[in-house]
């Protein structure tokens, strides 16, 4: 019997128009691109004889086993995902979407993150997920605010230094 596990807590359905046909694009790939390839290929395998000690067949059903399960998910996200495509209201505080730039009231360090969905993120380029704590706490928080974080390093402090939505 298996160990029982709480059900995951479900990430915020929101997306930028970016990450929208970023993702339509992968499924896109993905259905039209690689899964005919690698249908190719395991059928060419497949054919090759005996497939128990086949290892390239055995290859090619887990990659397509993996492609099906991404085509699965993105197919039923997409669905779900809602589009923000406008600046909110209140342009001068933080919601979906907003370029934030904040410095770390402990070591004076200045970082920019942008504000978008959890499909999205990108630690790279700056981009955290609404869902994360760092962007929970400066929710709703304007230039000159001071908030503090729950980060998996502990509690740290903030202050914000411009918030701006666009590229």
């Amino acid at each position: 019997m298996g160990r029982w596990r709480p059900p995951a807590e479900s990430s915020t359905a929101l997306v930028t128009p970016e990450g929208h046909a970023r993702l339509k694009a992968e499924l896109d790939d993905l259905w039209r691109v690689r899964r005919p390839e690698v249908v190719k290929a395991l059928a060419a395998a497949a054919a090759e004889g005996d497939r128990s000690e086949n290892a390239e067949y055995t290859y090619r059903k887990k990659q397509l086993g993996e492609i099906d399960r991404r085509v699965r998910y993105l197919g039923k996200r997409l669905e779900t995902l809602r589009v923000v495509d406008t600046v909110p209201s209140d342009p001068q505080a933080v919601f979906f979407g907003a370029i934030v730039e904040v410095e770390d009231a402990a070591s004076g360090q200045i970082a920019c993150y942008r504000v978008v969905g959890p499909d999205e993120t990108d630690a790279r380029r700056g981009w955290i997920s609404i869902d994360s704590p760092l962007a929970r706490a400066m929710l709703k928080k304007r230039v000159d605010d001071e908030f503090e974080a729950l980060l998996p390093a502990g509690p740290a402090r903030f202050f914000i230094l411009d918030v701006r939505y666009g590229d």
